[in-house]
């Protein structure tokens, strides 16, 4: 079977549950190659290893940590040239979808964002995606070039799946443009021990019926004692109140 790129997602090689679901999908039309990036990159391999990569290709560069982006952009690419793959699979994140979006444009090749379901086509991989708030169903394929496709999180099960997780370093050139936005400073999000509200099975919600800061407490306690999520509505954000 041909390989499938598939970008991890991780913090200092901790793999986010996303990419795990991502690797469940990418068997379903190849060989998983994992592409690790970042502080961290080689630790990674263990899990991804166990949960069906055949492969992980990682570099640590500080490049990855220091500049937004573009240095990701650069290693996709080197990936893309080094293996060929049958198609690359990205998070639907913020920044995973401006990744997708700039490796789809340097390599030429079509672009699907926010599938909900993979699987094998004659002519290469079928995505599945929700549109138009959900009221309508597609199944679509990238006609030219490697498809560069961008999953939602909770969209696959995760499904272990042993597989040799060989290690091998990525050797990227970083070009000038991959140094234009660099950062700067970092301050730590506090963790309130809830799930991430993009991974989270449940959600409870504030909306203008909270009527207040003060209120959202009650949201957060319902929350806590449903092991979930605490999301807000878009009324709620812009009035300052979560």
């Amino acid at each position: 079977m041909a390989d499938v790129l598939v970008l991890v997602d991780h913090v200092d090689g901790a793999v986010r549950k996303p990419t795990l679901e991502l690797l469940t999908l990418a068997r379903r039309i190849g060989d998983p190659v994992a592409v690790a990036l970042g502080a961290g990159a080689g630790e990674t391999a263990g899990v991804l290893g166990e949960h069906g990569a055949v492969k992980v290709l990682a570099s640590d560069a500080s490049e990855f940590a220091d500049f937004l982006v573009v240095p990701k952009v650069d290693a996709l690419q080197a990936a893309v040239e080094a293996v060929s793959p049958a198609a690359v699979l990205v998070v639907s994140s913020a920044e995973g979808k401006e990744i997708a979006a700039r490796l789809a444009l340097r390599i030429g090749s079509g672009i699907i964002t926010d599938a909900t379901d993979l699987e094998a086509g004659e002519e290469g991989p079928v995505a599945t995606q929700a549109v138009f708030a959900a009221s309508f169903t597609t199944r679509s394929r990238v006609s030219r070039g490697v498809p560069v496709i961008t999953v939602k999180p909770n969209s696959a099960p995760v499904e272990p799946a042993a597989a040799a997780g060989t290690v091998e370093a990525l050797s990227v050139s970083f070009g000038e443009g991959s140094k234009g936005t660099k950062v700067v400073s970092r301050t730590p999000r506090e963790s309130t021990g809830r799930p991430e509200l993009t991974e989270a099975a449940i959600v409870v919600s504030g909306g203008r019926g909270v009527n207040g800061a003060e209120n959202f407490p009650l949201i957060e306690a319902l929350a806590d004692s449903l092991g979930a999520a605490v999301g807000a509505s878009r009324a709620a954000v812009d009035a300052g109140w979560y």
